[in-house]
């Protein structure tokens, strides 16, 4: 959450959601919070200033962490359309990347959907030792993989391959796409 937002509205919905879950009417949870029906009211209408002793009662009463109750919630569904989102281009090669998904500290992984033209290729120097990359061809044919040992891809293929040693994109036929998963160690 960032410091100078307030976090009174994501408090408010998110109280008012998980006390609909649970199932519970504003009188029972202010009962089992041991607080008054009033203070959690002024809470779920955005008012009012709850302590950290307030929303850690709330918690244990709804039986949900404190962070759910001050965290707010990520969209389930997020959606770029084409031709958003930040895209860069090669240097020496019709090829563009567009980041879809970086990856949370936890999850290790970037999702990046490619385009690229016929070309000389792209020449991908090696990413970190035990990077590995997942790639789906969309559209159009697709020469990719170590320096060493490329494979030939049309659309629906899926290779994977090592992205800690120099590897290659090469599009064969215009308007070849591709998505890419990136797994960083």
């Amino acid at each position: 959450m960032s410091q100078s937002a307030s976090p009174l509205p994501t408090i408010a919905a998110a109280l008012r959601r998980e006390r609909e879950r649970a199932g519970l009417s504003l009188t029972e949870l202010a009962r089992r919070a041991g607080i008054a029906k009033s203070t959690l009211s002024q809470l779920e209408s955005g008012a009012g200033n709850p302590s950290v002793e307030t929303l850690w009662s709330l918690g244990v009463a709804l039986g949900v962490p404190f962070s759910r109750l001050v965290e707010p919630v990520t969209p389930t569904v997020q959606v770029i359309r084409a031709g958003e989102g930040p895209r860069v281009q090669a240097e020496r090669a019709e090829f563009a990347a567009t980041l879809l998904s970086a990856g949370s500290p936890h999850a290790r992984r970037d999702i990046y959907l490619l385009t690229i033209e016929p070309s000389a290729g792209r020449e991908a120097d090696a990413h970190l030792p035990g990077s590995i990359e997942h790639l789906i061809v969309a559209a159009g044919r697709l020469r990719t993989g170590p320096v060493s040992e490329p494979v030939e891809l049309g659309p629906g293929d899926y290779a994977t391959f090592g992205g800690d040693a120099p590897h290659r994109y090469e599009a064969l036929e215009p308007g070849t796409v591709a998505v890419l998963v990136m797994e960083h160690p």
